[in-house]
């Protein structure tokens, strides 16, 4: 008799989402008493590329998040959901997945909802201080939920509410930044990593390429940079006016996009980066001194409350959006570069919030149902 079992994961749309999701996802692949794993998500998001080398197989379903106003616009979302829950009910009575996964966030919730219809179990897993709307939503059909804040609790009507962290890929704890800079073909020396997340930020890509020859050539730092997709061929344009010479610079690295972030972060020193709360997980597991620049406009303002709760630790520096410039981006970034005790301080600290058996405890809450 098989008593193997199988799973659905899903969750999508932004690095947020997918990474926690696939970190798990690959917990339980590695498990004996795994029979299959299936990624259900959206063909044109980023989670179709990364679950594309994976021992996953994945299910396309067409999702997008939903508008703020009743219009036209929300009648056609309407029957674009019906359409996808009706495509997931059709996934869950062909392959008959003894639970499902999701990191919220409007790709799982035709998932979900499928999963309530057809009598499917599910775990939910929240990665900010406040959920989102699919997660509140849902909280209540959920077998339990996994959060990485204590104060998510409150705001979710499930009893079986754990505080886990976010769940970080197993690569966070393993690699060691020798090898990291090695796989880039970096040397061993001061390195910052400049991103905007998974969509990239224009704001931090127009204050960074004025200063990245300052910051190449003067201060001798090596840089990664990444723009998002989007913003890519503008910033290539851009600095072939402002460093002609850029492409012969060994000390940067400029892709739209890292398939390998882990190996990206791992090799570094300093982070300039958004504050989303996967980012800063992902930051304090590689001994990362951040900067944040927060999302102005993230649900609930929870980047700036996941940034300024960083500093109030001594784990990070902060920047405002709209105070974001080559000046004094520079002036932040020299802040520790100049300063190796300041450096180490934030480094140190940055480290104390790491949190590395998230996964370990999700799956075990998934496995027990």
């Amino acid at each position: 008799m098989n008593n193997k079992k199988t799973y659905f994961i899903t969750g999508g749309g932004t690095g947020g989402h997918i990474y926690p999701a696939v970190a798990v996802a690959d917990e339980l692949f590695r498990l004996s008493t795994t029979e299959k794993i299936f990624y259900v998500g959206n063909p044109n998001n980023l989670e179709a590329s990364i679950v594309r080398d994976k021992n996953f197989e994945f299910l396309p379903v067409i999702s997008s998040g939903m508008p703020r106003k009743v219009s036209f616009e929300f009648i056609i979302w309407v029957f674009k959901m019906i359409h996808a829950w009706f495509v997931c009910c059709k996934y869950i009575y062909k392959f008959k997945p003894n639970a499902i996964f999701g990191t919220g966030g409007y790709v799982s919730a035709p998932v979900l909802f499928a999963g309530i219809t057809m009598r499917v179990p599910f775990v939910m897993h929240d990665c900010d201080a406040n959920p989102g709307l699919v997660t509140r939503k849902l909280a209540p059909f959920a077998k339990s939920i996994s959060v990485a804040f204590d104060v998510a609790k409150t705001k979710l009507n499930n009893p079986r509410c754990f505080t886990n962290g976010n769940p970080i890929r197993t690569e966070f704890r393993t690699l060691t930044k020798e090898k990291a800079r090695a796989n880039l073909g970096l040397e061993d020396k001061l390195t910052i990593c400049i991103m905007g997340g998974s969509q990239g930020a224009k704001a931090i890509n127009d204050a960074t390429l004025p200063i990245l020859k300052t910051l190449s050539q003067t201060y001798k730092l090596q840089i990664i940079l990444q723009t998002g997709k989007r913003n890519y061929d503008e910033v290539i344009e851009n600095l072939k006016q402002l460093y002609p010479e850029f492409e012969r610079d060994k000390n940067l690295i400029i892709k739209p996009y890292f398939e390998d972030m882990v190996t990206a972060l791992k090799a570094c020193d300093i982070a300039v980066s958004r504050a989303g709360s996967l980012s800063i997980s992902e930051l304090c597991a590689c001994n990362i001194a951040p900067i944040f620049v927060p999302y102005p406009y993230a649900a609930a303002d929870h980047q700036r409350i996941n940034a300024k709760f960083m500093v109030q630790q001594g784990a990070g520096l902060y920047l405002e959006n709209e105070d974001t410039n080559p000046v004094t981006l520079l002036e932040k970034i020299l802040e520790l570069v100049n300063n190796s005790n300041r450096l180490r301080s934030v480094q140190i600290s940055s480290a104390r919030q790491a949190v590395y058996n998230a996964v370990d405890k999700i799956v075990s809450q998934i496995t027990s149902i």
